[in-house]
């Protein structure tokens, strides 16, 4: 009687191991299938304007390659950035490669392009001042406070013929303006949010406004602005990350969608040459 009741207790052992290995394989087989590129989720932080656009539209392009899209809005230049350091991104989408390098210099932060998207050309803008040629002496410059964009600016005026700058400078800054014939004030104090109000409101003074809030507070740079920077500008609006995730396979399928010719139609089309994709117009 013990030899059956032995048997009995050792076939019940084995059965519930058969069955807890059957589930164990289940278990693999889901994490498994849930670890596939099919499911990957990408949240990227993007300016309103014309960044979480362009991404909208990259949607249905990245959902063919198994790549959800979660787009998170921003207003601002600082957030983006700390958020994704933070781990709270997985990308950003709104900067240039110059603020980019900055950002890193002063947080520490160890992110990275990893591909450049579109040009975002820099414009100045007046109310009343119609021409390069009527610009009055002593006429108020309004930019921007981000210091990444001063150099780029001041380079837009030089190419006017408005200012020189000193061609020996390490570093491009309003102090390297070396012949400043119509006595520009150049007042570096606003954030670049704000820019296109002042535009409004400083009717005298020129502007310059970033293209992405210039769009945003419906002006068309290439009519609205009194001279804007060309096509060659080497300010390239990038795809940051997190430099551990740099060889992530999902991340390089979102450079290479919005890369893609049909965003690149896209750009052009929606932005009627204001923003100009990667590669140019060609």
């Amino acid at each position: 009687m013990k030899k059956y009741l032995t048997l009995i207790a050792l076939l019940a052992v084995l059965v519930l191991a058969a069955c807890g290995g059957s589930n164990s394989k289940e278990n693999d087989s889901t994490k498994t299938t849930e670890g596939q590129d099919e499911n990957v989720v990408l949240k990227v932080g993007a300016s309103s304007t014309p960044h979480a656009e362009i991404l909208e539209e990259a949607v249905p392009l990245l959902e063919e390659e198994g790549i959800t899209l979660e787009i998170v809005p921003y207003e601002d230049y600082v957030l983006p950035n700390d958020d994704l350091a933070n781990g709270d991104l997985d990308a950003n989408y709104f900067q240039h490669l110059p603020f980019l390098e900055e950002t890193i210099g002063n947080t520490g932060y160890e992110l990275e392009s990893i591909g450049g998207i579109h040009v975002e050309p820099m414009g100045v803008y007046s109310q009343n001042i119609k021409s390069v040629d009527d610009i009055p002496d002593s006429a108020e410059v309004i930019l921007s406070n981000s210091v990444a964009d001063h150099e780029r600016i001041l380079k837009l005026f030089e190419a006017e013929g408005l200012i020189t700058l000193d061609e020996n400078a390490e570093e491009i800054t309003i102090d390297s303006i070396v012949d400043n014939p119509k006595n520009l004030v150049f007042s570096p104090d606003y954030a670049p949010e704000i820019l296109p109000e002042l535009y409004h409101n400083e009717a005298d003074a020129l502007v310059v406004i970033n293209t992405n809030y210039a769009i945003g507070a419906d002006l068309n740079p290439i009519d609205d602005a009194l001279f804007i920077e060309g096509e060659e500008s080497d300010y390239v609006n990038v795809i940051a990350v997190r430099s551990e995730d740099k060889d992530e396979e999902s991340l390089k399928k979102l450079v290479d969608v919005l890369q893609s010719e049909e965003i690149a139609n896209f750009i052009l089309e929606k932005y009627n040459g204001a923003i100009v994709p990667v590669g140019g117009t060609k």
